[in-house]
């Protein structure tokens, strides 16, 4: 149950803070731009951050309790793989608000709608991964 809170909060935070970075890519005043960059740093450490390693601290516990049954799904290998890009994705959420709060942007709002799309693929993806087993 814990392990599924964290997810769907790590999620809700890997959906908004992207979105964050359309809004502020393209502002152009000086409050709003101070104003996004408070809101992205606090939505990163508040709830992106632990709840991510809440997530995977969780999942190892869940998985070790039944190890010897999902060292062998391929399935299983493949939703790790999917984990492991979103940390991946994460670390170029924390990168990209470092450039936004350094004023070193150089992305266009519209690479940033793009990119807000991604964890809804790989959601999708675990979710199929998880609930049919397909392999």
């Amino acid at each position: 149950m814990l392990h599924l809170t964290f997810i769907v909060t790590w999620f809700a935070a890997l959906f908004y803070l992207p979105r964050l970075f359309v809004y502020h890519a393209e502002t152009t005043d000086s409050t709003s731009l101070s104003r996004f960059e408070v809101m992205e740093r606090r939505l990163y450490f508040g709830i992106l951050l632990p709840s991510s390693l809440l997530t995977l601290v969780l999942g190892v516990l869940l998985s070790s309790l039944a190890w010897e049954v999902y060292v062998t799904e391929v399935w299983y290998w493949m939703k790790v793989s999917l984990v492991i890009f979103l940390f991946g994705y994460q670390g170029m959420c924390s990168r990209f608000r470092k450039q936004f709060a350094s004023n070193q942007n150089a992305r266009s709002h519209t690479f940033y709608r793009r990119f807000n799309e991604v964890p809804s693929v790989v959601l999708v993806l675990i979710l199929i991964l998880v609930t049919i087993k397909p392999l």
